[in-house]
């Protein structure tokens, strides 16, 4: 077994543990972590996978990552995840969590966000390129081909929190 993960339910109650490679190959749920990351000026880090990554090479995410480990909440695995992947140590606060139907198998995905005031330094086995976009050129970015299936619809449902429909009003 390589990377051991827990196999939950559609409520997120942990089932087992299992291998995530095992995970994916039989589409049983299980958690992953993600962090978008916001600059002072309120802009969007987004970022292009290595063209030799196993998932999703070569396409752009505005999430950094990972399979929450064995016991571990998905706080604790998205502070993990950004100080393994952008070399920052923060808290990043919970946003939302919903069952992703994912491109590759289904999971529980839970979304977090931090501000970063200082440098970062990427990963460049996960990061292969970054920049700081505004919300608009992240909404154009988002629409493009190139771009990871899961993290748009992880784009849409954050942006529907954070601008409900105001014909409801």
């Amino acid at each position: 077994m390589d990377e051991l993960v827990e196999h939950v339910d559609e409520q997120d109650e942990v089932l087992g543990v299992v291998d995530r490679a095992e995970a994916i190959r039989q589409g049983w749920l299980h958690r992953i972590a993600t962090i978008v990351c916001h600059d002072e000026d309120g802009r969007f880090l987004v970022h292009r996978r290595p063209d030799d990554s196993s998932r999703f090479p070569g396409q752009y995410n505005w999430m950094l990552g990972g399979a929450a480990d064995v016991g571990e909440s998905y706080e604790e695995a998205a502070a993990r995840e950004l100080a393994e992947e952008l070399g920052v140590h923060a808290a990043p606060r919970f946003v939302l969590k919903f069952l992703c139907s994912g491109a590759i198998s289904p999971y529980w995905l839970g979304l977090h966000e931090v501000v970063i005031t200082g440098p970062v330094r990427p990963n460049v086995q996960e990061v292969a390129w970054h920049d700081w976009l505004t919300e608009s050129e992240l909404e154009s970015l988002v629409r493009q081909q190139k771009f990871v299936p899961d993290a748009r619809e992880a784009f849409d449902r954050y942006r529907n929190l954070s601008r409900p429909d105001e014909s409801l009003s």
